[in-house]
C-alpha cells in the first residue's frame, strides 16, 4: 500500500551569500490541514527559507516538493499556479480600488485573464469575490475603497486575496505584524479555522509567542540558518536549546501561563 506524499517536503535546503550561511541543510515536511510555525531570532534565516519555498530565491542545494512534484527551480508565478498562496509582513493592496475589486483582481489572475485586468475587475466573478469576503468577515466592507481600511481589516483582505487562488499551501510571513493583540488572535483563529475546514496547509513565521503557541500544531526553530528544534508547542517550549538561543525561560513561562489562564 503506497503512502501519499506530504503536502510540502523540504530536503536539505542550503543558501549562502559569500561567506555567510543564511540557511544550512534545513529539512521538514507539512501535511494538508496542518498549521506549522517557523520561528527564530532575527537573522535566523526565516525569510531566506520562505523565499526559497516561494521561488523568489533559488537554493544552492536541496529540494522543495509540493505533493511530490519538484518546485525548486520554478518561478514564483509557476509555484502560485500550483496552489501556493502567500501573505506578506507588509500588506500589498490596490488602495484606490474597492475591497471587492481587490479580490476580483486575484480571481482574474487565477482565471488567467490578466490581459484585461482593470477593465474586467468591476464585473468579473462578483459572487465569488463576495463569498471570499464573507469567509474572512469582510462582507460588509465590499464597496469601500481599500485605502480607507484599518490595518487589521487590510490583513483580513490580504487573506481573502490569497484564498482566491484556491491554495493547497498558504505561506504567511509575519501575518500579525503591526496588529493589536486582539486582532492578532482573531486573524490567526480565522486562518486556522479556514485551513482545517479546507485542508489547506499553513506555514507561518511569527514573533508573537502567544500566537505561535495557541495556533501552531507543530513548531520548527531556526538559529543561524540551522534547524535546532522541531515538535509540538509543548516540546519546543521545554527544549533547553530553544530557551537558550531564542525564547528565554521568561518568555516561555509567560506564554505557558497565559495559555493556562485562557484554557
Amino acid at each position: 500500500m503506497s503512502v501519499a506524499p506530504p503536502l510540502l517536503a523540504v530536503e536539505g535546503l542550503t543558501k549562502s551569500y559569500g561567506g555567510i550561511h543564511a540557511v544550512r541543510g534545513v529539512s521538514f515536511s507539512l501535511r494538508s490541514g496542518e498549521i506549522l510555525a517557523l520561528i527564530g531570532p532575527n537573522g535566523a534565516g526565516k525569510s531566506t527559507c520562505f523565499d526559497m519555498l516561494n521561488g523568489q530565491n533559488k537554493p544552492d542545494t536541496g529540494h522543495v516538493r509540493l505533493l511530490g512534484e519538484e518546485t525548486t527551480a520554478k518561478k514564483p508565478r509557476d509555484i502560485w499556479r500550483m496552489g501556493v498562496g502567500r501573505t506578506f509582513q507588509i500588506t500589498a493592496t490596490f488602495a484606490t480600488m474597492t475591497v471587492r475589486e481587490n479580490v476580483q483582481v486575484a480571481l482574474i489572475s487565477h482565471g488567467r485573464k490578466l490581459f484585461n485586468l482593470f477593465g474586467s475587475a468591476p464585473n468579473f466573478d462578483r459572487g465569488e469575490a463576495g463569498r471570499l469576503l464573507e469567509l474572512v468577515g469582510m462582507g460588509g466592507y465590499a464597496e469601500r475603497p481599500c485605502g480607507e481600511l484599518a490595518y487589521g481589516d487590510l490583513k483580513r483582505l490580504e487573506l481573502a486575496v490569497a484564498l482566491a487562488n484556491q491554495p493547497k499551501l498558504l505561506l504567511m510571513d509575519e501575518p500579525t505584524a503591526g496588529m493589536a493583540p486582539r486582532e492578532r488572535v482573531e486573524l490567526m483563529r480565522l486562518t486556522a479555522q479556514i485551513a482545517r475546514e479546507k485542508s489547506i496547509g499553513v506555514l507561518f513565521t511569527e514573533h508573537d509567542m502567544d500566537v505561535v503557541f495557541e495556533h501552531a500544531d507543530r513548531i520548527i526553530v531556526l538559529n543561524r540558518g540551522t534547524l535546532i528544534a522541531e515538535g509540538s508547542p509543548a516540546e519546543v517550549r521545554s527544549n533547553p536549546q530553544v530557551q537558550a538561543v531564542y525564547l528565554g525561560e521568561g518568555l516561555l513561562y509567560e506564554a505557558e501561563h497565559r495559555e493556562g489562564a485562557s484554557a
